[in-house]
């Protein structure tokens, strides 16, 4: 896929796992923390790439999963322990003492998990169309089924036709999207599925001292917004901003007020000064 993209891509090799690493503005002088990204399933980097750009003002580091994008093909499962352990190797090999740290849907339970593992490296966290691991609240049947088909990668057609059943909410900008998409491997797709099957984070957030966003779609056919309401209900302090007729996509279809938000977090006074004034 040729796109026009101000990354820097490198390929490595930690504890034995190649990876396909993208790091935007990593040089470049920042009052920011960098932020450390946690795609979707199946998702290649260039997926986020327009995210990545419209934050100028910081350092942006994320990269394909094993079998997902330029990665290569998985040789062994892998679990959130190890992938979490994998990120932060990254992270000290490229001089990142300290992130904040955001996911999307199957990113954001890494986020989560990645977070409570190694919770020294992170100052806040952004959680966007995502739940708890297992006791999530289920989406859409129409949409799960379309979801778990990886066909939606390779048919261009097939995507076009089951966007708004896949996605839910408004519909803007999927060429864009679906021409960012590449396929991941069958068993790349079949170990990210594996990676989280009976995940969940529920009884440690309670006890998760960060500052949370949680950001999701009103109208999420994959993720419902019931979800966020139960992140939001365990993890103190934590706030929850809703899309109004966002689906799944809403970060692509509400660009504008996704980085706005995002700003107004990230950039935000810590906790402790806010209570200080």
């Amino acid at each position: 896929m040729s796109l026009d993209l101000t990354a820097e891509f490198s390929m490595e090799t930690v504890g034995g796992r190649t990876l396909r690493v993208a790091r935007w503005r990593w040089d470049q002088p920042s009052e920011h923390l960098p932020i450390l990204f946690f795609n979707g399933i199946g998702a290649n980097i260039e997926a986020v790439a327009p995210l990545a750009e419209a934050l100028t003002d910081r350092p942006f580091i994320m990269f394909d999963m094993p079998g997902v994008g330029g990665s290569p093909e998985p040789l062994v499962p892998y679990n959130p322990f190890t992938m979490s352990w994998t990120a932060k190797e990254l992270l000290n090999r490229f001089g990142a003492d300290r992130v904040d740290v955001m996911g999307v849907s199957w990113g954001g339970a890494m986020a989560q998990h990645f977070t409570l593992q190694h919770g020294d490296r992170v100052r806040r966290l952004v959680l966007a169309a995502t739940t708890a691991g297992m006791f999530m609240v289920p989406g859409n049947p129409a949409a799960l089924t379309k979801m778990a088909n990886p066909r939606r990668y390779v048919d261009a057609a097939f995507m076009e036709k089951h966007f708004r059943t896949l996605y839910g909410g408004l519909t803007g900008g999927k060429e864009e999207h679906i021409n960012r998409l590449t396929p991941p491997s069958p068993r790349g797709y079949m170990y990210q599925l594996l990676c989280m099957l009976g995940w969940t984070s529920a009884p440690a957030l309670p006890f998760l001292k960060k500052e949370v966003l949680i950001m999701m779609g009103e109208d999420d056919q994959i993720v419902p917004l019931a979800n966020g309401k139960i992140l939001e209900a365990l993890i103190p302090g934590s706030r929850l901003e809703i899309f109004e007729q966002g689906g799944h996509l809403f970060m692509l279809t509400h660009r504008e007020q996704t980085i706005s938000s995002l700003r107004g977090f990230l950039d935000a006074p810590d906790r402790q000064d806010r209570k200080a004034a």
